[in-house]
């Protein structure tokens, strides 16, 4: 592996592990008031263009780190969707 993946590998791990305190966050307190609906469908929208590119490029970093991050972004999505505020 290279040297240039190894920053894609990393830069996918820190971008990914960033949304993981925000979804314990909402599943233990079940509450997504301070939450922008607007925000996470659109960051859920631009997550799945990278995974397609990636896919489309056959570049496994973009691929694994947009495939988790999209997991972890619409589980607060769904979340922001049946909270009624």
């Amino acid at each position: 592996m290279t040297s240039t993946e190894w920053i894609g590998y990393a830069g996918a791990c820190g971008t990914t592990l960033a949304f993981v305190p925000q979804v314990i966050r909402v599943w233990r307190t079940r509450s997504t008031h301070d939450i922008s609906r607007a925000t996470f469908a659109l960051m859920s929208a631009g997550l799945l263009l990278w995974l397609i590119y990636g896919v489309r490029i056959g570049d496994w970093p973009i691929m694994i780190a947009n495939s988790i991050t999209l997991v972890l972004s619409l589980i607060i999505l769904v979340f922001k969707l049946r909270q009624k505020d």
